[in-house]
């Protein structure tokens, strides 16, 4: 039988805004995001027992169904009408619950690598479409690069790279809880919105500086009042030299953009006295399918 490597690449919001409600209850959204290199690792193999089999390194994340490369893997053999199963292994590099779509990283990753074992029966479109079925980050996880997110996160419009640069990401300890975040956005008229349309100008313009001067978070208003790391976090970022920080997703990571790994890592290291998950990385381009 089969068997492939996959990496899962972490994502962030270098600007997020939330349009409006929907019917649904969802959201519409207005998203530029940016894979990085941080990664989780699968391996996976196929086998002739309909069943699929999922481990993980960290001991207090679920190994059934409620995991969501476990969905996605279910997800895919539904589509296609293979018979047949696999084994996922997950080690976990992502931090969890930080706003970062490790989990969604980790569906995608699946899909693409069932595509890949199977020779492709689904195109690009249709790995798409059976990605969004599985929730909101996975469309981008599966592409990767760098792209504008809209509607509920499925409409992806790819974007020209972001310039060279040096990324710091810290999670605080704390997490945040999303349906809150988003019932507060509901509740309250939005004060500032990212300028999207000028982060894009940038993008074209490989301004680096200008991008990073434009990111903005619009759940960093509804933010509980303690504890205050997010906003430390970027104090101290930003005092070490980073030309933009913000709050990924609905947190609680935080991350800064460097131009120059000097700053980067000094950045890291003073963070380190203060908090356990603090990563140095850099943007990662489009993920081929």
């Amino acid at each position: 039988m089969g068997e492939i490597r996959e990496r899962a690449y972490a994502k962030l919001n270098l600007s997020l805004d939330v349009i409006s409600k929907l019917p649904d209850g969802y959201h519409e959204l207005c998203m530029v995001m940016q894979s990085v290199a941080m990664h989780d690792e699968l391996h996976i193999r196929l086998r002739d027992k309909s069943q699929i089999r999922l481990s993980v390194n960290l001991p207090f994340l679920p190994c059934d169904n409620r995991n969501i490369a476990a969905k996605a893997a279910k997800a895919f053999f539904e589509k296609t009408g293979f018979k047949g199963g696999c084994d996922i292994d997950i080690i976990k590099n992502i931090p969890v619950c930080a706003g970062m779509g490790g989990g969604s990283a980790d569906g995608a990753a699946v899909l693409r690598g069932l595509n890949k074992l199977f020779g492709n029966p689904l195109s690009h479109k249709e790995l798409l479409e059976l990605s969004f079925t599985l929730g909101s980050d996975l469309p981008f996880c599966v592409c990767g690069g760098t792209a504008l997110a809209k509607g509920k996160g499925e409409v992806l419009t790819a974007l020209a790279p972001l310039p060279h640069c040096f990324i710091v990401i810290c999670k605080p300890s704390f997490s945040v809880s999303t349906p809150v975040l988003f019932s507060k956005i509901d509740s309250r008229n939005i004060k500032y919105r990212p300028d999207t349309a000028g982060i894009l100008n940038c993008i074209d313009k490989e301004d680096l500086s200008g991008i990073c001067r434009r990111m903005y978070n619009v759940f960093e208003e509804v933010l509980p009042e303690t504890p205050k790391d997010v906003s430390l976090i970027k104090r101290t970022l930003l005092d070490c030299g980073a030309l933009g920080a913000v709050m990924t997703g609905t947190g609680s990571a935080v991350f800064g953009v460097f131009d120059e790994a000097e700053k980067a890592e000094k950045a890291r290291l003073l963070l380190l006295k203060s908090y356990n998950e603090v990563f140095l990385t850099q943007p990662q381009g489009a993920i081929s399918i």
